[in-house]
């Protein structure tokens, strides 16, 4: 049994494929999903989505969104999702430094929006490992 895997972004499908296996960034952690799996919808944070199938691991960064799992289906909607291949490391590392930093002064207001470009440096450095 094989799920299908859709990652899917306003603009264009980043991926659209068959998986034994996915994860992907839950609000509360990441989320491992089977084929069978019980069908839900979720809000998914800004981090990796990542598949394998057969020996062959993919993953995408992705902006906070929303997943939904129904029949062996898993459909990603995300804001941007980054393929290890469009991924500039050093501006991802600038934009990481530079959250890092913005985080040791930020207020309550601020503190948010510095996180979430932290967050997606990371998930961004991190598929761009995967190359």
């Amino acid at each position: 049994m094989k799920l299908k895997l859709r990652v899917v972004t306003p603009i264009r499908t980043v991926i659209d494929s068959e998986a034994d296996e996915v994860e992907m960034p839950g609000e509360l952690g990441y989320l491992g999903i089977l084929p069978g799996h019980t069908p839900l919808i979720t809000v998914l944070k800004t981090g990796v989505v990542s598949c394998k199938n057969g020996g062959v691991e993919r993953a995408v960064a992705i902006t906070a969104g929303f997943a939904e799992v129904s029949n062996d289906v898993v459909t990603v909607l995300a804001d941007s999702a980054d393929e290890p291949s469009e991924v500039d490391v050093a501006a991802a590392e600038r934009d990481r430094t530079q959250a890092e930093e913005e985080i040791k002064t930020a207020s309550r207001e601020t503190l948010e929006p510095i996180r979430s470009r932290l967050e997606l440096a990371e998930a961004r450095l991190a598929v761009a490992k995967r190359r």
